[in-house]
């Protein structure tokens, strides 16, 4: 089996004149620009191609607008590659008001379960100060997908901005919760098969993990095993480089593969973000491009 994760940087179907068209790989501060909208096409052939490569059996997806959106993307842009597709798919409105859903696209059939609506008092967890009791956990979702023997728990945390205090704090709610929801499915969490992935939006700068609950003998973090100076999957713009973009294991799953080690490709990031990996023909200097982030892929053999 092979998963991937992949933040797909503000996917959105939108008919502004009729006619269905996606936004493209780009912020809010670049959507009124007219040139800015003109390569939205192009960024979104190159996301599909990045997934046509990949090839994995299950993607999990962040920051896709609606059901909607991946379908037209998967039916679409997707098929025009010509790769097998991905017949099970779900995205469940969660909590980001721009709505940006996590999502997932399989090739097998799965159970998904999601938890946006969850509030602390239903895990027991302590409510931080300046966090109201009665608001979600979770920023966007934890959307809990069940493949059999192995389940998935695909996030997307709080970014560290604009209160890279408060940021931290939800952060750890949100981890401490998916430890929680963890604990409340398996008898024995170590020794089964989950994993947790997607858009941790954790800063390797911050001196405490606000990710730690998930760490620290409780899981593994399978990014950990790449080579240092190719741990990472993101690019800013003021060349800071880092890796939110995780894979953390059960014991049991990270000791069953022990020579799993995931694969960041960066072929559809913009050229500007620098290193030695090769890009796709058609990818610029800053645009077009798949996304900001690099697709994350791991192999699972027997699963």
């Amino acid at each position: 089996m092979r998963v991937l994760t992949f933040n797909l940087q503000n996917l959105r179907l939108r008919a502004p004149d009729g006619r269905d068209r996606l936004d493209g790989a780009r912020d809010a501060d670049e959507e009124e620009a007219p040139v800015a909208r003109a390569l939205d096409f192009a960024d979104r052939r190159l996301t599909a191609q990045v997934l046509a490569q990949a090839d994995a059996d299950i993607c999990a997806l962040q920051e896709v607008f609606d059901r909607g959106t991946l379908d037209y993307f998967h039916d679409h842009l997707l098929a025009a590659t010509g790769v097998a597709g991905w017949p099970w798919r779900a995205c469940v409105a969660g909590n980001d008001g721009a709505g940006r859903d996590v999502a997932l696209m399989a090739r097998r059939p799965f159970a998904a379960t999601s938890h946006a609506r969850m509030q602390p008092a239903e895990l027991a967890l302590d409510v931080p100060k300046g966090v109201a009791p009665d608001r979600p956990i979770f920023c966007r979702d934890c959307l809990m997908v069940e493949f059999g023997p192995l389940t998935l728990f695909t996030v997307h945390f709080k970014a560290p901005w604009p209160d890279r205090d408060e940021a931290w704090t939800r952060r750890r709610l949100e981890a401490m919760a998916v430890k929680r929801l963890i604990q409340r499915r398996f008898v024995d969490p170590a020794a089964a098969h989950w994993l947790v992935l997607g858009d941790l939006n954790d800063p390797v700068r911050d001196r405490v993990r606000a990710i730690a609950p998930l760490l620290d003998g409780f899981g593994l973090d399978l990014t950990a095993r790449m080579p240092a100076q190719d741990r990472w999957t993101w690019w800013h713009e003021d060349g800071f480089r880092g890796c939110p973009d995780a894979m953390i294991a059960s014991p049991s799953l990270a000791a069953n593969w022990p020579d799993a080690v995931p694969r960041a490709l960066r072929l559809g990031m913009s050229r500007e973000a620098g290193g030695a990996n090769p890009r796709l023909p058609d990818v610029g200097d800053h645009r077009p491009r798949a996304s900001d982030h690099a697709a994350l892929v791991i192999d699972l053999p027997g699963l």
